[in-house]
């Protein structure tokens, strides 16, 4: 059985994608799909950069992939800044070229938030600062037209392997790098994964069937947060040691 592995949201953890990749190495992994937001943050994005254009992985971009090539580093947020300060032209280059989207052999489709908007969450819906789990009706109507067999999103740092009729399976494989985070958009939010650990999912056929293993993994968690917490950004400290934002 052909085995992918779903990587989304890696945001400049190197310790985290090298137990990642460690343990694509030992499952015999043969194909890998990132599905953005691989560098911003006060981690490590120029290391994180290295690693993944050495890599014959498919990557895309995600949202804060764009605004570190596309915003003005001005307007950057804090995340965006120090990652972008870290970046060499190489590096912003590469990130420039991903595609926002891709579709491969009419059968797998990659985006990062939903079909038409990288910043917008797929199979969550944010109310009073948390998110609960779309509706099926939510989850088609931000689909729009798009139906293809295998939908493959991220963004939101929370696995989740939802079906809709047609049949169409929408796999998020959580986040290899950032377990918890807040946000204001679309309103002041906290996303809360429970732990520490980095997460992938990984994705074979069956018996004609599509089956989907969400995976958590150990790794030097404490170091990605000892690097956040000297790096001033004491929210990431918090999420990458507990995998909570502490409220």
């Amino acid at each position: 059985m052909q085995k992918i592995a779903l990587l989304s949201d890696i945001h400049g953890n190197l310790p985290a994608l090298q137990q990642v990749g460690a343990d694509l190495q030992r499952r015999g992994v043969q194909r890998v799909f990132n599905l953005g937001d691989s560098l911003s943050g006060p981690l490590w994005p120029h290391e994180t950069a290295q690693f993944l254009m050495a890599q014959d992985w498919v990557q895309i971009m995600g949202n804060q992939d764009r605004q570190l090539v596309s915003q003005d580093p001005a307007q950057h947020g804090r995340s965006d800044r120090y990652a972008y300060q870290h970046l060499n032209d190489a590096e912003l280059s590469w990130l420039r070229s991903l595609p926002a989207s891709l579709e491969i052999e009419q059968t797998f489709f990659l985006f990062h938030g939903t079909p038409s908007s990288d910043t917008a969450y797929l199979l969550e819906t944010v109310e009073r600062g948390h998110a609960r789990l779309a509706t099926p009706a939510e989850i088609s109507a931000r689909l729009g037209e798009t139906r293809l067999p295998l939908l493959l999103c991220g963004h939101t740092h929370i696995p989740r392997v939802v079906r809709l009729p047609g049949p169409i399976l929408i796999v998020n494989p959580g986040s290899v790098g950032l377990p918890a985070y807040e946000d204001e958009v679309p309103e002041q939010h906290v996303m809360e994964t429970g732990s520490p650990h980095a997460r992938y999912a990984l994705l074979g056929k069956m018996g004609g069937a599509w089956q989907v293993e969400l995976v958590a993994i150990e790794y030097d968690h404490l170091q990605a947060a000892a690097q956040a917490h000297q790096n001033g950004r004491m929210d990431w400290e918090m999420g990458l040691r507990t995998g909570f934002m502490g409220n």
